[in-house]
């Protein structure tokens, strides 16, 4: 996954302490990465946050290092885009790079939001993240296996 991960990311995103992170720290056998595609003006983004944060502590907790999130914002400025990531715990991609956004969105096809793609370390990808979250409250089932 790591060349296919950092030919969509680049080579950093950002931590929530405003730290660059590197790409290449994310993947390795056995780790996910998830790609939230969401907006604070968005009322079902609004409403499964912060389910997938409560989700997404119980996975860290459990799975540490082999499991992470990155947020793609459809925020229309900045300081939206600011306010909206205050409530989320995992890294995000610069919202300046609103170009990296759109190809990364493109690749995907993201029609609409919120929308969770779940990759795995083959690269494989699953944009019913959303719907593995919710049908797995607990994160029993996880890892799962992704449908391409």
């Amino acid at each position: 996954m790591s060349e296919p991960l950092k030919d969509l990311l680049g080579d950093m995103v950002i931590g929530k302490n405003g730290t660059k992170v590197e790409v290449s720290s994310l993947v390795g056998a056995g780790k996910y990465v998830a790609l939230y595609f969401s907006a604070h003006w968005c009322p079902p983004c609004k409403a499964f946050t912060p389910k997938l944060v409560e989700w997404y502590n119980k996975i860290k907790k459990a799975q540490g290092a082999n499991f992470e999130v990155v947020f793609i914002s459809s925020d229309r400025d900045e300081a939206s885009f600011k306010e909206y990531y205050e409530s989320m715990p995992w890294l995000t991609l610069d919202f300046e790079d609103r170009e990296r956004k759109d190809k990364i969105s493109g690749k995907f096809d993201i029609r609409g939001i919120p929308t969770l793609v779940v990759m795995d370390n083959s690269g494989k990808a699953d944009k019913n993240g959303r719907e593995l979250v919710s049908n797995d409250p607990d994160g029993k089932n996880f890892p799962w296996k992704l449908d391409e």
